[in-house]
């Protein structure tokens, strides 16, 4: 499986740092040995992407569970689903946002502007659900998934009824589930071990001019 914003990354040969630094020491990929090595390998391979992001380094002491959470990336983001790429990597812009994470939001908001979600990343940034390159439905979504967020006790039958009236399917409102709670889990990672922006929303204008030549939209 290689992603399009992966094919991207790696079509503009950006370098990589030798060593990131952390809160918490990672396994670098010129240190790894042994099942590490191989679960590195696998996500090169698998993934598309020229080097390991430091998001699956954080997991880099227990190989088994970097396994584990590369197959869920794969299943729950990673792939279209009930909802598309565009929309999982709208809520988990969102997330990241509501979250102060700014090593996923950055990932992730350059993700969606891959997706041909570009209009919708600086009304996200600002924490502007109102503008309008944020459709009403999308809009209920986002504060679904906030609660989902920050308050998942208080969320009732009430919530789910007013989200199938606006059109979204039981489906799709699970998945916003899993991809928001996904997050919330990365964000808190993320954000414990120390990551930084990679500085990946400096490319959008590369975005928009392949999108404009070459559709990546799904």
């Amino acid at each position: 499986m290689t992603s399009p914003e992966y094919e991207f990354l790696a079509q503009l040969a950006r370098p990589n740092p030798e060593q990131i630094r952390t809160n918490i020491p990672v396994v670098e990929e010129g240190e790894a040995e042994g099942a590490l090595l191989e679960a590195y390998e696998s996500f090169r391979k698998n993934f598309g992407r020229p080097h390991v992001p430091g998001i699956l380094k954080c997991f880099s002491s227990s190989p088994t569970l970097l396994t584990e959470i590369m197959a869920m990336s794969s299943t729950l983001l990673f792939s279209d689903g009930h909802l598309g790429r565009r929309r999982k990597e709208m809520i988990a812009s969102y997330v990241s946002k509501l979250n102060e994470c700014p090593y996923c939001l950055d990932s992730h908001a350059f993700f969606l502007c891959v997706h041909g979600g570009g209009a919708m990343v600086q009304p996200i940034l600002d924490d502007r659900l109102d503008s309008v390159e944020i459709s009403s439905a999308e809009r209920l979504l986002l504060e679904f998934v906030s609660k989902v967020n920050s308050a998942s006790n208080r969320i009732s039958i009430q919530n789910v009824i007013a989200l199938r009236d606006a059109g979204w399917s039981d489906d799709q409102i699970a998945e916003a589930v899993h991809v928001a709670a996904m997050f919330s889990f990365f964000n808190r990672v993320a954000n414990a071990f120390g990551l930084i922006s990679q500085g990946l929303l400096n490319l959008r204008p590369a975005v928009v001019s392949e999108n404009n030549a070459n559709s990546f939209e799904h």
